[in-house]
């Protein structure tokens, strides 16, 4: 697949923006990473000072995974969870829901592989669906080469509504038992990392539950081999929501749309979409930082630096929300603060 060609942020802007917080009451780059994200937010929306943070959107792209169906050892949880939580997220009433009402930001949830027909839930919930689960990465490829591009292009079309709709930020969430192991294997493949370096508790497995996760990893690792291509390592490694969620993250920078990427989950398809794109990154921001090990290793690979680091491993968006607060306030310090030069 060829390179998607991105647009970048305005670098002028970025520099009215940083003189202008110089001149603020205030002494030079004070309110430190406040003021690089006022900044960040002029680039991206070229203009200063950017608009209010207002219309924030959470999708939460949900699937099973095979490796839980034949390793359920990997996860603290059984893979049953995955639905009975999508009914959750459908109530308002998980985490991340919770979470983002606190700050105004909106969450729509998408059943892309979940392996049991909902048919208790709204249609438009369903309609995205590409397969029921995924395939046991460490005995066999996770998709077909038809499902990676359908899930991918499920991402691409979702973001487009969003934006459509009138998204000012993006946030990709997820939901499925396994996800840090799938997120795992498509970081230590993409970086050319062993699988202890990556593998970590995921939803709170006891060391034994680690060593389990290293050794399917491994397995995993050495079925797929050396994977080039992006989209055929998604498929090899991956999932359909992981699929989904680097379409998702890709098209937001194609439309020139910020991004506040999660977890572990949502970094290791970014770092696959990288790939797709080279340029997307400079629409992206890490929300928090997991507890996760590879998605460390993600981060400094795509160069990002997270806003928040308070300890959590939830997923579906939740850490990311959390960092809406500190946007907003950046974009406050830009919009409201007086100047030095009005100063009697």
């Amino acid at each position: 697949m060829r390179s998607i060609e991105v647009p970048l942020p305005d670098a002028g802007v970025e520099r009215e923006a940083r003189r202008r917080l110089d001149g603020l009451v205030k002494p030079v780059g004070a309110l430190g990473r406040l003021e690089e994200l006022a900044a960040w937010l002029c680039a991206v929306h070229g203009t200063v000072p950017p608009p209010p943070v207002d219309d924030v959107r959470v999708v939460v792209f949900a699937g099973d995974h095979g490796i839980t169906r034949t390793r359920p050892d990997v996860s603290a949880y059984p893979r049953q969870i995955t639905a009975a939580m999508l009914r959750t997220f459908v109530t308002g009433k998980s985490g991340v829901t919770v979470l983002a009402r606190q700050v105004g930001a909106r969450v729509r949830v998408l059943d892309i592989a979940v392996d049991v027909d909902l048919d208790d839930i709204p249609e438009e919930v369903r309609a995205f669906k590409v397969r029921h689960g995924s395939g046991s990465i460490d005995v066999e490829d996770a998709l077909a080469p038809d499902e990676v591009e359908r899930a991918f292009a499920v991402g691409r079309a979702v973001a487009d509504e969003e934006i459509d709709a009138g998204a000012q930020v993006l946030i990709p969430g997820d939901m499925g038992i396994g996800n840090s192991t799938v997120a795992a294997a498509l970081v230590a493949a993409s970086l050319g990392l062993p699988a202890d370096e990556v593998v970590g508790t995921g939803t709170g497995v006891d060391e034994d539950g680690r060593a389990r996760k290293v050794a399917v990893l491994d397995a995993a690792l050495a079925r797929a081999g050396h994977v080039e291509d992006p989209l055929s390592l998604l498929a090899a490694l991956g999932s359909a929501c992981a699929a989904a969620t680097a379409g998702f993250v890709v098209q937001a920078a194609v439309r020139a749309t910020p991004v506040l990427l999660d977890g572990v989950f949502s970094c290791a398809a970014a770092l696959v979409a990288r790939d797709l794109a080279p340029d997307a990154p400079r629409w992206w921001l890490a929300g928090h930082r997991s507890t996760e090990p590879a998605q460390g290793h993600a981060l400094k690979a795509l160069g990002l630096e997270p806003i928040l680091d308070l300890g959590l491993r939830l997923g579906e968006g939740s850490g990311a929300v959390q960092a809406v607060s500190v946007l907003k306030a950046a974009r406050a310090v830009l919009a409201e603060m007086g100047a030095l030069a009005d100063l009697t």
